[in-house]
């Protein structure tokens, strides 16, 4: 009985573990996202790496008369057009800035809210991003949203 008792106890203490282990933390969270900002500023291969295959891509392009649209897109697509536009953004050292982030917890996952900033231009636009653990319990951008002046991602528009 002894024996059981020392099992039975291994074992509970054993699923606390891995149940504490497996918690995402937003110290994490933040860590992981400074490390997705390095990459997309350094135009890195592995930025697709970084999202889930299904991650829900929102463009929300802010028109001149001052109303807006939203554009949704899916990582394919996305990841076509960054692609695409790359080039011409590593000539024009094109970077984003992100400041006053907020992280909130959502279900399992964080969402990250801030003002982005991109390097030409003088303004600061809202952004978000929905990070949380994939199947294998690595972080993945779930969801991105960012507010754009940039009126040709309207094409995309259904």
């Amino acid at each position: 009985m002894k024996k059981f008792t020392a099992f039975l106890l291994t074992f509970i203490i054993s699923g606390v573990m891995l149940c504490a282990h497996a918690t995402t933390t937003p110290e994490q969270v933040l860590a992981f996202f400074n490390k997705y900002v390095d990459a997309a500023n350094s135009y890195s291969e592995t930025i697709t790496d970084f999202y889930t295959p299904d991650a829900k891509i929102i463009r929300v392009v802010m028109k001149p008369d001052g109303t807006t649209a939203s554009v949704t897109a899916n990582t394919k697509q996305y990841f076509n057009q960054m692609r695409i536009g790359a080039n011409l953004a590593k000539i024009n050292k094109y970077k984003n800035f992100y400041t006053q982030r907020k992280i909130t917890k959502q279900g399992n996952d964080y969402k990250i809210t801030c003002l982005r900033q991109p390097s030409t231009s003088d303004y600061k636009i809202p952004a978000h991003f929905v990070i949380g653990p994939d199947s294998n319990g690595n972080l993945k951008i779930k969801e991105e949203m960012m507010y754009t002046k940039q009126q040709k991602f309207l094409k995309y528009a259904k």
